[in-house]
């Protein structure tokens, strides 16, 4: 079926409408938690549950919606979590309670693992092979604008409401989001791809979640008391037994959540370990780039906003120059390109210190999300066309699902190193303490030096496994 070009822009905004606004409400959240900490009288550790509890629902179940969205249709698929993620949404704006906080975030998690499980599966379908690098480019720019839009939104709502009112602004374009959709998406047009044995693969989909509890719960765990040593220690080899069982039955499951097989495809193992190394890369830094500012630096939080907001700029530039210009020159060579442009960003960011000019830090967080999109868009490109059409709905899911694996495990290791250079110099203190106490601005700066050294050793790993992609003609 031919699709018109009108038409895959209509679907483009329905996809990239939903995504933008789940993407935004994780953000959104990070800069109300000393607010929510206080009128909920919890401590800040506890607290971060308001974004592991959302990013943690969203990791573990990614890969069966996207399997799901196989059995009853993208379009359900999509709208159905459009629909949870408003309920979430009204949830938390009513909780009077932390645990109905929580609970809320967990809803809007399961309907943003919906979303963002079919969402990547319907751009590629609508768009032909050829211009994949732009609609993806464009994709991700709605992305990228969620997630640096939605600290700035929360500097200026927190300046004049109540925290509680972030989630009711989430919820606007949510709802906007499921009427579009509801009036132009249509499964035949959309490329559902209707499993012919219309099983679900649950022993697989249980695992997957385990794992992902496992491996999530296990790398946020900060060591603060016996019970998180103890949570570290034995999840490390859960998560490893979880992924042999996993591996184990899916090889041996005539319908399965994931398809191993495509790992057989070298160029699609390839570029999937790229997205991930990618993305641990990146999230290490910007965890702790708030922390720098507020607590080094000395900004407010709206100035910090503002300037991640530079960051979102630079992301949209590269996603829309990446995707359509890989699509003419090459996908290989800008991914490759991009990695390298992130490592010599990355060397300057490592010498960030408390004088070091506001120009500097736009101009380097501008190039971070450059060089983020120039590597990003053509690397998804590289996945989907290793992909047969049947199978974008879940690899479309692993698509997100390495991203968010990618993120947890560069905080991971970004706060792990941190801890431990501070640790080495004397200061075993929560980072809400650094700028505080007596040189802990000193300890703290080479500290995040060591981390970001960290940062690129992962880049330079990440541009070795690129030389080992390269794109081919579609088979599908």
């Amino acid at each position: 079926m031919k699709i018109s070009i009108s038409y895959q822009w209509k679907a483009f905004l329905a996809v990239a409408l939903s995504i933008f606004t789940m993407v935004m409400s994780m953000n959104i959240t990070i800069l109300a938690l000393p607010l929510i900490a206080r009128d909920f009288a919890v401590t800040l550790h506890e607290v971060s549950w308001v974004v592991i509890a959302f990013s943690l629902t969203v990791t573990a179940l990614l890969l069966p919606m996207g399997r799901l969205s196989d059995l009853i249709g993208r379009k359900k698929t999509l709208l159905s979590g459009i629909i949870l993620f408003i309920i979430g949404s009204m949830i938390c704006y009513f909780a009077d309670s932390f645990s109905m906080l929580i609970l809320g975030r967990v809803v809007m998690g399961l309907g943003a693992s919906l979303g963002q499980g079919v969402g990547t599966a319907i751009v590629v379908s609508v768009f032909p092979q050829k211009e994949r690098g732009k609609a993806i480019g464009s994709h991700t720019t709605a992305v990228a604008i969620g997630a640096a839009g939605g600290p700035v939104l929360a500097g200026v709502l927190l300046q004049f409401f109540s925290w509680q009112v972030i989630f009711l602004v989430v919820a606007f374009p949510a709802v906007l989001a499921f009427f579009w959709g509801l009036l132009i998406l249509d499964d035949k047009r959309i490329g559902s791809f209707q499993a012919e044995d219309r099983v679900f693969d649950w022993s697989g989909a249980v695992l997957t979640i385990l794992l992902m509890l496992f491996f999530v719960t296990t790398l946020n765990s900060p060591f603060p008391s016996d019970y998180d040593f103890w949570v570290f220690l034995l999840g490390i080899p859960g998560s490893i037994i979880l992924l042999i069982t996993f591996i184990f039955l899916q090889l041996r499951t005539p319908s399965p959540l994931l398809d191993l097989k495509l790992f057989s495809n070298r160029i699609f193992s390839y570029s999937s370990l790229t997205r991930f190394l990618g993305f641990t890369s990146r999230s290490g830094g910007m965890l702790l780039l708030p922390v720098f500012l507020l607590n080094i630096r000395g900004l407010d939080e709206f100035t910090i906003g503002l300037l991640m907001f530079s960051g979102a700029l630079g992301m949209g530039i590269g996603a829309q120059s990446g995707g359509r210009l890989s699509d003419i020159f090459g996908r290989r060579r800008f991914v490759i390109f991009g990695f390298v442009l992130a490592v010599l960003n990355s060397m300057l960011m490592a010498w960030y210190h408390q004088e070091t000019p506001l120009l500097l830090i736009v101009l380097t967080l501008f190039v971070n999300g450059i060089s983020m999109r120039l590597w990003s868009t053509p690397n998804q490109v590289i996945t989907v066309n290793a992909t047969p059409k049947s199978k974008f709905g879940p690899v479309g899911a692993l698509i997100n699902l390495t991203r968010n694996t990618g993120n947890v495990t560069g905080q991971a290791i970004a706060t792990a190193v941190i801890a431990e250079v501070l640790g080495f110099q004397g200061f075993d203190i929560e980072l809400s303490q650094v700028g505080i106490m007596e040189g802990s601005v000193e300890a703290f700066t080479h500290a995040w030096r060591a981390a970001y050294l960290a940062i690129i050793c992962v880049l330079c790993l990440a541009i070795f496994t690129a030389f080992q992609t390269r794109s081919i003609p579609s088979k599908n």
